[in-house]
């Protein structure tokens, strides 16, 4: 009589198996995230070239630039969306930020546009806009100059 054979896989086998699925799946979330950031900074580059418009449409109009400072977008947020009159750029709901009356103009990346008037980098008789793309490397920033 022949003994019994097992059939089935080793311990070894096993954690062999899961080791490269669990390397796949590394692979994959990886690459995930790089087209997340990707996406996402592609959409605030036509957010900027967006706004850059209405801002010289708000200027055709007006005469001047909408005023606005480091740090704060309001301004800006209120001279091209205001209660009363033309709206210049129609503000999406991802792109609100704040309270009390006052609103933020957000980038994909979830931090406030920088917008500023008179400019640093494109002279004092245009305006500066730019997004900082999550990070600090100036390289890496989407912008108007």
């Amino acid at each position: 009589m022949k003994p019994q054979q097992n059939k089935g896989f080793t311990l070894i086998e096993l954690l062999v198996v899961i080791g490269i699925i669990a390397i796949l799946a590394a692979l994959v979330l990886q690459t995930a995230g790089y087209v997340q950031k990707k996406a996402a900074t592609s959409k605030a580059e036509a957010e900027i070239a967006a706004l850059a418009t209405a801002i010289e449409n708000y200027k055709a109009d007006n005469g001047d630039y909408p005023e606005g400072s480091a740090g704060d977008n309001s301004a800006l947020a209120s001279a091209l969306m205001p209660p009363k009159g033309k709206v210049y750029f129609e503000i999406p709901k991802r792109m609100m930020s704040g309270s009390g009356g006052t609103v933020s103009l957000m980038d994909p990346f979830g931090e406030p546009y920088n917008y500023v008037y008179p400019g640093v980098q494109n002279g004092t008789n245009f305006f500066d806009l730019w997004s900082t793309c999550g990070g600090s490397d100036e390289t890496a920033w989407k912008k108007n100059w």
